[in-house]
């Protein structure tokens, strides 16, 4: 099972979960790299440029959500997946500006944390391609630019996370469609279960707080009660100035 080895570091600091990983992501086809603590990780993480990161919250030295802070200072493409001990983290992972793509509450079944390293994996790898569109995006005072990864806002250039930044392409490049919460996981973030609609939540008012006057009534993303969310329809927006 082949992936063309690519790269996966790990870093957490308990030998046994470790192990475990290491062994579960080698018999995958993985080339896997281990840190076991958070100046070690960026580190490695500059030496080794990994295909995606596996970071644990808890970490001697300097904790995950600073190493991922330092990551995405470098990098807003490697895709970052983050181990958190307690659920009362999930809202610190979600909510901070950190950049994490997606997180896992311990303990997890090591299938579960397959299949989310597969999925993660196959979007990071499909998603560039995905915009099949390279023209420039525009409406309003709003730019996306599918060529550099850029978004601008009234000629200011707009900080995006990886997610935040392929929602919102896939809200543009399909104005007036609505997607469910379950739909949009299983597009941006490649895998669907029960209980993970608040990740989508979450990212939709991040990026609403970004790039809405007023994300309380927002200009492009709408909600659409009982479905989930869209992009407002450009052409009939624009019919009836």
């Amino acid at each position: 099972m082949s992936h063309d080895k690519e790269s996966i570091l790990v870093v957490e600091d308990n030998k046994d979960l470790v192990n475990l990983l290491e062994i579960n992501l080698n018999d995958e086809g993985y080339d896997v790299r281990i840190a076991i603590d958070g100046v070690a990780a960026v580190d490695a993480f500059e030496k080794e440029e990994p295909s995606l990161i596996i970071l644990d919250v808890m970490l001697p030295k300097m904790d995950g959500f600073d190493v991922c802070k330092e990551i995405r200072s470098q990098n807003k493409q490697v895709p970052i997946l983050m181990l958190t001990a307690k659920s009362e983290e999930v809202d610190k992972v979600l909510g901070l500006e950190i950049g994490a793509d997606d997180y896992m509450t311990k303990p997890f079944s090591i299938r579960e944390f397959l299949a989310r390293v597969k999925a993660i994996l196959r979007r990071s790898n499909t998603l560039p391609q995905a915009a099949s569109t390279k023209t420039k995006l525009s409406y309003k005072d709003l730019i996306v630019d599918p060529n550099k990864r850029q978004v601008s806002l009234k000629g200011e250039l707009i900080e995006l996370t990886s997610k935040e930044y392929d929602l919102l392409l896939l809200f543009f490049s399909n104005p007036g469609k609505a997607y469910s919460r379950e739909k949009l996981l299983n597009i941006v973030w490649g895998y669907t279960y029960e209980g993970y609609s608040h990740t989508v939540n979450s990212h939709i008012n991040r990026l609403r707080s970004k790039i809405e006057n007023d994300p309380s009534d927002p200009d492009y993303i709408k909600t659409v009660w009982g479905v989930g969310y869209r992009f407002t329809d450009t052409e009939k927006e624009t019919n009836n100035a």
